[in-house]
């Protein structure tokens, strides 16, 4: 199997990575640390990146069945660069393993806490998502602190966006993201 993998690419991971680089992208635009309040550290980068993620694995999903296994692709194209990130800030071997599997559990959970609230629609999982993002997204400021209206409002933005975008589309490695409005 190993040495199959090797002479013959797999597209569906290929594909993964194109849209998993473009979701980084977008996850790390300034306005969402500058203007929407999320911690520029290492915490608030990875629940961007979450977020986006989220966004991008339901929207494949309502493709059932074409998108199913490209969303499963995705996923693990993200675990394999939560390992490879944790070893480039040099975690060591052992430990690594045991982060990745930890970060994956919390990424199962805001799954499906995103996904829940989601699911109600507009405006109806407004306050469910309001709770998520200031559960995960904002969850290393005091809450006192976080207003997530802007935000809100963006996964909002992004989530039109991305269900008016034709599946075939995405499952041919375009994101259909849209710049914050500012």
């Amino acid at each position: 199997m190993f040495f199959k993998r090797l002479l013959k690419p797999d597209p569906a991971e290929d594909m993964a990575w194109t849209l998993y680089r473009q979701v980084v992208e977008t996850a790390r635009q300034p306005a969402l640390f500058r203007d929407y309040g999320v911690p520029d550290s290492v915490d608030g980068r990875f629940e961007s990146i979450v977020l986006h993620l989220v966004l991008v694995l339901r929207r494949l999903k309502r493709d059932f069945p074409e998108g199913e296994g490209l969303a499963g692709s995705l996923q693990e194209v993200f675990y394999a660069d939560m390992d490879r990130s944790l070893r480039e800030m040099g975690a060591g071997d052992l430990g690594v393993g045991k982060r990745v599997q930890r970060m994956a559990e919390g990424f199962v959970g805001r799954l499906a806490s995103y996904e829940a609230a989601l699911a109600e629609g507009f405006p109806e999982g407004e306050e469910a998502l309001k709770a998520a993002l200031i559960r995960n997204a904002y969850g290393t400021v005091p809450e006192a602190a976080v207003d997530p209206q802007e935000l809100l409002g963006y996964v909002r933005l992004q989530v039109e966006a991305l269900e008016r975008q034709p599946g075939v589309e995405l499952r041919g490695g375009t994101v259909g993201f849209v710049p914050p409005e500012i």
